[in-house]
């Protein structure tokens, strides 16, 4: 993962001091991107401990189109519930884009338009089985016309496919990065979809290209960001899933072995 420290390092000290939306202050650097290779190991950082636990049930979440806590995501984990509603409602947030971005339909004979959904999930598994080399594999959370219904905006915004040499690789673009609380996250959530999508495709799960547009540490995540960046990472962990169908994989499929991390860093949540 030096690869994700390297970056941090370099916001800590080049980063230029702004103002944000939750008026907690960040150092921020705009235009950041880095790579890693799932072939050399699960992308799960060692510096810290990462609740993988979290990441994988909040995916699991997204893929089945969920955005309300209250289904199947809140007895398990706090992630979403600053931002939820009173019913535990987000709006059209991410599972709904991925599978259910809405579509409408003109009946030619009256006339009307119905709404229907667009399944980006299924689409894209569809595309890289029938046709690798498209350059249009991408799924997209940036619903503009659904933004000010979300309660929080995506900040990982698209991801795209790239299949080669019988290996899948994916970049994703994310607009906000918080680099010490969300990124390490943000990482190996899109690096454990990368490898359910491979599986299912018959591929090598390959490189993960994370591009950053704001990445930022809040001000006050600053001396836990020195700590880690003190540390010395540890060898990267493997990821196991059991050899079963995409829609059918449930929590009890996923395994993380030989993950040795150092102890966890507390940063608070900028709401």
């Amino acid at each position: 993962m030096k690869q994700y420290l390297d970056l941090l390092k370099l916001v800590l000290e080049t980063g230029e001091k702004k103002q944000d939306r939750t008026g907690t202050g960040t150092l921020s650097l705009f235009g950041l991107q880095a790579k890693y290779d799932l072939r050399q190991g699960f992308p799960l950082l060692t510096t810290k401990k990462v609740l993988f636990d979290g990441v994988l049930r909040e995916l699991l979440w997204f893929l089945k189109g969920s955005t309300n806590i209250n289904d199947g995501l809140k007895q398990h984990t706090p992630i979403w519930n600053a931002w939820a509603r009173e019913d535990g409602e987000l709006g059209p947030i991410y599972g709904y884009q991925w599978r259910k971005w809405p579509k409408y339909v003109e009946d030619k004979q009256t006339g009307i338009y119905r709404k229907e959904a667009v399944d980006q999930i299924q689409g894209a598994l569809d595309t890289i089985k029938k046709n690798p080399d498209s350059r249009r594999i991408i799924v997209s959370a940036w619903n503009v016309s659904d933004i000010d219904q979300m309660a929080l905006p995506p900040c990982h915004a698209f991801f795209q496919f790239y299949v080669v040499g019988g290996r899948l690789d994916m970049q994703m673009y994310q607009r906000s990065a918080d680099m010490a609380l969300g990124v390490p996250f943000n990482i190996a959530s899109y690096a454990l979809l990368l490898t359910m999508f491979a599986n299912e495709c018959n591929l090598v799960p390959g490189i993960l290209t994370h591009t950053l547009g704001d990445a930022h540490i809040y001000l006050n995540h600053v001396e836990g960001v020195k700590t880690q960046l003190e540390r010395t990472p540890n060898a990267l962990p493997k990821l196991e899933i059991n050899p079963k169908p995409f829609f059918d994989l449930a929590y009890e499929d996923f395994k993380i072995t030989g993950y040795i991390h150092h102890p966890f860093i507390k940063f608070p949540v900028a709401v």
